[in-house]
């Protein structure tokens, strides 16, 4: 079941990258996320109450479900779809995937949660397998104005996602229900945008295309709602550092689809980075795997 949330995760995220650089060019980022995020608070809302879940959050969580809102559902979108309007939307999954880093990190600060060998092993192999994919890609977006801007969003969106990652385990260790935690979370972090955007003095007017709309409903339903609950549920059963490794996975599936969808050549840096991505991936999973069974001996 994890590796299949893992893949899944991964599969779906990385389908979204091309629908988000169009939407990234339709209108206000901060808008078009708030939307998104309006649209995801409704439907996991819908879901709870359907499944009898009880909405309510302790006076105690409310902070910190506010600030996984912001974090995870806000500033990440936000920055990465600022990202994504400047440099190629593989490109800027390439930088996300850097958020593990930020989640083991800030994971081993403020939860204890343990970094093995294993585990750093395979993501600095993840690391060096995306640098070897991005370094020919960067070498001809040098010319560009926005590259740097861009490159710099696109790892602020890392930042954030994998802060929000560890807030996210935080709460759910709290005890709050995923669906719940995610319609509460989503919907500060469409009021954070809706709050951007009327401080930018933005036009909440966007493009009301066939092609916006449904890409603003894939984004919101299946990208969101599906990906997110699959999101958090990985989170809970393996932990944030692993579970952000999800997004190692997400750069090869947009690489893939842009070589099938916007002619990106397939050539032997990104065969080799992506090898190095799947070794990376294994690493990580393999490190977590006999963890709860070694616990249960000790106990």
């Amino acid at each position: 079941m994890r590796a299949l949330l893992f893949v899944a995760t991964a599969v779906l995220w990385g389908s979204s990258a091309i629908v988000t650089g169009q939407q990234a060019i339709s209108g206000a980022p901060e808008v078009s996320v708030g939307y998104r995020m309006a649209l995801v608070s409704l439907a996991m809302f819908g879901w709870s109450l359907a499944r009898g879940q009880s909405l309510g959050i302790r006076p105690i969580d409310r902070p910190w479900v506010a600030l996984q809102g912001v974090l995870f559902f806000g500033l990440a979108f936000i920055t990465f779809y600022h990202a994504t309007a400047l440099i190629p939307s593989g490109i800027a999954a390439l930088i996300l995937s850097t958020s593990s880093l930020f989640a083991a990190l800030i994971g081993w600060l403020f939860l204890s949660a343990p970094i093995t060998l294993r585990m750093l092993a395979g993501i600095v192999v993840g690391i060096i397998g995306l640098a070897v994919i991005a370094a020919p890609q960067f070498i001809a977006l040098s010319s560009g104005a926005g590259t740097v801007t861009g490159a710099a969003l696109a790892l602020a969106a890392a930042a954030c996602t994998g802060c929000g990652t560890v807030v996210a385990m935080r709460n759910q260790r709290a005890g709050i229900p995923i669906s719940v935690l995610m319609s509460w979370a989503a919907l500060c972090g469409a009021l954070f945008s809706f709050g951007l955007a009327l401080i930018g003095d933005a036009s909440f007017q966007v493009d009301v295309s066939l092609a916006y709309l449904a890409g603003l409903a894939y984004l919101a339903i299946i990208a969101s709602c599906v990906t997110f609950f699959m999101y958090f549920s990985l989170v809970q059963r393996i932990g944030a550092a692993s579970a952000s490794y999800t997004l190692a996975l997400v750069p090869v599936v947009a690489l893939l689809l842009s070589a099938l969808f916007e002619g990106l050549r397939i050539d032997a840096s990104v065969v080799s980075g992506g090898c190095a991505v799947l070794v990376g991936n294994i690493l990580v999973l393999s490190s977590q795997a006999g963890r709860p069974a070694r616990a249960k001996q000790a106990s």
